[in-house]
């Protein structure tokens, strides 16, 4: 039987628990897999299994210092989650859950966890009474929202003597499905595309505490990249900054400036489709000021601003030597809907302009409802006034509805 997970590359997190002793089935049942597993071992986990055990198992090192000589010149806590296909954290203790949510990083597995852009599956192992305290529950819900993945934990005997109820770790055969789960190829019209979604403000900083910035919440972006997702599709979001969490399922990138996020979409090329739904700041300031500008009495002592434009980037993806076969471009417009998207349209190189009124009046702007109008070459759309989930949804099987047509043409 061909194995379910060849080459792929594992960072196994252990935390401290009597449930560590199940690593090393779960270390061997990975390998029989094809994975590759690289352990990391908290001080605690070492109490209960020995990392030579380990590192005999997964046939790799195991790292247990954060300042380790040999591998901190080269930020072995950042490189060691870049190197990752998938993190996961067995047993997932209360303490490297409540690090994670409050993002402390003061051993290597936390530094890890918070510096991982890949994703995170946690199998949690803990006392009942610990699993079920309202700060553990408040942790998990912190958890889930910012996209980390659970297996368990399982109800049952405890190792201490009349305890009983959920917080057993999930068994090693459990975990490794839901490793091979997550890798699974997708199913929906979208399976095997890769796309790129923009979402969000961008912040351009006039001095360390001011910046030029707009009201977008990201929640329209967020939701057309979990749309695009759940059709299958391999989904990088790139957001400016956002108070929403990052949608699951999604591999999500964080920039602040116009320029960060050009070249952020550039760095995700090629691609089959991007839709560009951030609202980017049309302007910066030439100087931004290393220290904070000070307040002075007088008109005259007003600070003169001197404004550059931004990078276009759903212009400059339009145009790109490596064009998407989709761009969907966004306006958000005040005035003259129709006809200033039909000129984006034109202009800047996209197959389909999604207008929105966000003018005063229209009260979307920031807000969890879109009223949208859908231009492309094909005509104008007009869509009711609906939830930013349902606009994303139609959006998606719009895109994919396309990408098919053009995939029966050049047949």
């Amino acid at each position: 039987m061909p194995m379910k997970l060849l080459d792929r590359r594992v960072l196994l997190i252990v935390g401290g628990g009597i449930a560590a002793y199940k690593v090393l089935e779960l270390i061997r049942r990975l390998r029989d897999e094809g994975a590759r597993v690289r352990p990391v071992m908290t001080a605690a986990a070492q109490q209960f299994v020995t990392p030579l055990s380990v590192g005999t198992l997964s046939g790799d090192r195991v790292f247990t210092d954060l300042f380790d000589r040999n591998d901190e010149h080269d930020v072995g806590h950042i490189r060691l989650s870049r190197e990752a296909d998938l993190i996961v954290v067995a047993p997932a203790t209360a303490d490297l859950m409540a690090k994670l949510a409050t993002g402390a990083a003061n051993d290597l597995a936390s530094a890890v966890l918070l510096a991982a852009d890949k994703p995170i599956l946690m199998a949690p192992a803990m006392n009942p009474r610990m699993w079920e305290h309202p700060a553990t529950r408040r942790n998990r819900t912190t958890l889930l929202a910012d996209g980390v993945e659970f297996v368990g934990p399982n109800a049952g005997p405890m190792a201490e003597a009349g305890e009983a109820g959920p917080g057993r770790m999930a068994e090693p055969a459990e975990i490794v499905t839901a490793v091979v789960a997550r890798f699974a190829p997708k199913a929906g019209p979208l399976a095997g595309k890769r796309f790129l979604v923009t979402s969000g403000p961008t912040h351009e900083p006039i001095d360390p505490v001011r910046y030029i910035a707009n009201r977008s919440s990201g929640k329209q972006g967020h939701a057309i990249a979990a749309a695009l997702a759940r059709l299958g599709a391999e989904v990088r979001l790139v957001t400016g900054p956002v108070s929403i969490p990052d949608p699951v399922g999604v591999t999500t990138t964080h920039v602040e400036t116009a320029r960060e996020m050009l070249a952020a979409v550039e760095d995700g090329l090629p691609v089959e489709g991007a839709v560009f739904v951030a609202a980017v700041a049309d302007w910066r300031v030439a100087e931004a000021a290393d220290q904070k500008i000070k307040k002075v009495a007088g008109a005259a002592a007003l600070p003169v601003l001197t404004l550059v434009e931004n990078p276009d980037i759903l212009a400059t993806i339009g145009h790109h030597e490596r064009r998407p076969q989709i761009v969907v471009g966004f306006a958000a417009e005040t005035e003259n809907l129709a006809a200033n998207a039909r000129t984006k349209l034109d202009r800047k190189g996209a197959d389909i302009i999604v207008a929105n009124d966000v003018s005063a009046a229209s009260g979307v702007m920031g807000g969890n409802r879109n009223k949208v109008t859908v231009l492309s070459s094909d005509g104008a759309e007009e869509w009711p006034e609906v939830g930013k989930d349902e606009v994303a949804d139609r959006l998606a099987n719009m895109i994919a509805d396309r990408l098919a047509r053009q995939s029966q043409t050049k047949r």
